[in-house]
């Protein structure tokens, strides 16, 4: 965990209720993150933005660099596009509010534990409000099942999941998906989500 000092506590006793969840290390700021991830390891991280530096994007970046299998979540009061834009940009994995009720941020980290994007909704709706109608960005032109594959994983769909409720193999949901990851120019699921709100496509 990265965030001040009386949110980790708070975060800690929270977490700590749960019995598939362990809290390896915390960190008061980007530097010191970045030595706490060499050391312990984690599987997840959970990050607020605005920290000593590094922070934001640039931390994520940097975290990802070191171990990219790594999930990193954002939990946050700031939901202005130049922090959540940024932030999903450069890898997270989620980006979640801290007024989001505690069982919503159990079901975040555990989905992020799977390796599925997590938008909280409030996210979401900020994502789509800032395109403006007459002013849909539909150059990118995706085909019919690429937006079902598409919408299904920015619900927080598996590949298997999405797999099952189209009728295709994983396999095909791979392709797609690569496919989506190319037309979008976007590197994973989350930043494929990302882009295709700002686009206007989901």
């Amino acid at each position: 965990m990265t965030t001040h000092p009386v949110v980790r506590d708070g975060l800690r006793g929270m977490l700590g209720t749960q019995p598939d969840f362990e809290v390896v290390g915390e960190a008061a700021n980007g530097t010191e993150a970045l030595t706490v991830v060499d050391a312990v390891r984690p599987d997840i991280v959970l990050t607020d933005l605005r920290m000593p530096d590094p922070s934001g994007g640039t931390l994520i970046r940097l975290l990802l660099e070191r171990r990219p299998a790594l999930r990193i979540l954002v939990l946050t009061t700031h939901d202005t596009d130049s922090d959540v834009l940024p932030a999903v940009e450069a890898g997270a994995i989620g980006y979640l509010l801290k007024d989001a009720p505690r069982e919503e941020l159990f079901r975040a980290v555990r989905a992020a534990a799977r390796g599925q994007t997590v938008l909280s909704p409030s996210v979401a709706a900020l994502l789509l409000s800032r395109v403006r109608p007459g002013q849909r960005l539909t150059e990118t032109k995706l085909s019919a099942r690429e937006r079902e594959v598409l919408a299904l994983i920015a619900q927080g769909r598996t590949n298997r999941e999405a797999a099952a409720a189209l009728f295709i193999s994983e396999a095909t949901v791979k392709t797609h998906l690569q496919h989506i990851y190319a037309k979008l120019e976007a590197p994973d699921r989350a930043s494929a989500v990302s882009a295709a709100h700002r686009r206007g496509i989901l």
